[in-house]
Order: structure tokens, then sequence, then C-alpha cells
């Protein structure tokens, strides 16, 4: 699943390709693609034909592109969805699910989704909101790149909540675009385990794992994000390379840079936990 900087690898695409551009025509190739959509198909070609889009935004990791009808775009990337800007010349991707054309001829964007779990759709915006998100994502709490993030707020939350530190990460009212990737990165640069309660958390130490998550993020943003296949990609079709540099994640069996222990690898919560048992102690019973 995309995380933070993944999305905001496609963000930055689509505000340097699409910004400013007044869609044609749309072409709506797998109902699934719009399922999100209340009147279907063809109400959200309708809705789209003609509209200029502004300049994409993003909380955590979800994606809009604000529409000068006062509506906007959102994108649902799932487990497998591209937003693609083509050539028109270029073939049809074999997945395929939405294209639009724009008025000046030029790129178009395609949303291909291999699995269709993600999807597109139009929504109003949160009135007198100057980002114009979408009602649906207003209650998503705010990420930590972004410059109107409360870190003091967020600390006191964080140390307040009833839960274990990595359920805590993944809440993505309390912080957005942490996922499960990023959640095992920032632990295990914070030297804590998955399953430290949070109430026993200092002010320091939840203000060190915040910096972490930042670090880590901003470090996967400078090489175009984590890809394990082909399935994410940027909006030019190009993978990012970060994989390279996890310490944790993908890493069972393999040797902790920081110590030499074996990484461990535990089932949680449907997913998998990566960690060092050495430098990442679980908290004592």
């Amino acid at each position: 699943m995309p995380e933070l900087p993944e999305v905001e690898v496609v963000r930055r695409g689509l505000a340097n390709w699409v910004a400013g551009r007044t869609v044609a025509d749309v072409q709506v190739l797998h109902p699934r693609a719009v399922r999100r959509q209340p009147g279907g198909a063809a109400d959200f070609a309708a809705r789209l034909a003609g509209a200029t889009f502004g300049t994409a935004q993003r909380r955590g990791k979800y994606l809009w592109v604000p529409l000068d009808s006062g509506f906007s775009m959102i994108g649902h990337l799932g487990m497998s969805g591209q937003l693609l800007v083509q050539d028109p010349s270029v073939p049809d991707e074999t997945h395929l699910r939405v294209r639009l054309r724009f008025t000046d001829d030029g790129r178009e964007l395609r949303f291909v989704d291999q699995r269709t779990f993600g999807g597109l759709a139009i929504e109003e915006a949160e009135p007198d909101d100057p980002e114009a998100t979408p009602v649906s994502i207003a209650h998503i709490a705010r990420d930590p790149l972004d410059p109107r993030f409360d870190d003091g707020a967020f600390i006191t939350a964080l140390r307040a909540k009833r839960t274990t530190v990595k359920r805590a990460l993944l809440d993505q009212t309390l912080i957005s675009g942490v996922g499960n990737i990023y959640a095992d990165e920032s632990l295990w640069r914070a030297k804590l385990h998955y399953e430290r309660p949070t109430a026993t958390l200092t002010r320091p130490q939840a203000a060190a794992l915040l910096q972490h998550a930042r670090d880590v993020m901003n470090a996967a943003l400078a090489v175009g994000g984590t890809s394990f296949d082909s399935l994410y990609v940027n909006v030019n079709g190009e993978s990012g390379y970060f994989s390279r540099d996890l310490d944790a994640y993908g890493r069972e069996a393999e040797p902790c840079r920081r110590c030499g222990t074996p990484i461990r690898r535990a089932a949680w919560m449907n997913r998998s936990s990566y960690f060092c048992p050495r430098c990442q102690r679980p908290p004592k019973a």
C-alpha cells in the first residue's frame, strides 16, 4: 500500500503535469474505478468535462486535485493504483481503468489499477477550507511533513492514548501518512519495540520518534519512495529506490545494521512487524 512518500511523489508529478489544464473528455473503462461516485461513470465524466485542474494536494496517504467548479477529484490508489501522464500515442496499459484527455491535446492522464481496489471520485470540498479538502477526508490528521503539523499536540495525544506505539503510528486520526513500512523503520531508528505502550513513552522519546518518522519519509522521498514491484510508480512510470535503504522492513534474518543481530519478523494485525530483538527489546509484561 503506498504511504506518504509514494503518494507525495505522485502529487508532485500531478502538480507539474496537470495543474491549470482543462479536461476535454473522460473515458471510464471499468465501473469499479469510479464506484465511489454516487452517480456512477456518467456522473463522474460529466462533472470533469470542461473543468480546470488546480494544484494537486495531499493529506497523509490521500490525494486530490481541486477543480475550478468548487469540487475536487479525489484519488484512492489502493494496492496497485497508478496515475500516469502519458503521450496519447502510447498504447493503452493492460489495466487502464480511466482516461482523461485535455483541451490542449497534450499528455493525457490515465488511471491504471490491476487489482481495482483504488478509484477516483468527484467530491465536495469542506466549506471555507483554503486547501479545498474533500469532505470524506477532512477528519484525517495532518502528517509529519505538513508545515501545519502540531508537534506538541501530537506528543501529548500519543502519550495519552491507551494503546501500543505501532498501533498509534498507524492511527490516521492521530498522525497520517505512516503505514506499515515507515512505522517499522521509524521504530527501528528510535530503538522502540512495536508493542511498547504509548503511556510509557517520555516526551523526549515521543519527540525523537516523531523526528525519526520525518527523517525516514524525507529520505524515501529523495529517491522516489519505496517500490517492491512494478505496481507502485510515479506519473512517468518510474519506480522508487528506497527499498535498498530499508533498515528493518523486509529484512528478516538479515543482520541489524546497528548491532548485527538478525532482524526478526512477527505476525501483527494481519501484517508483519520487522524489528531487531536486541536494539528493540519487548516491553516487560
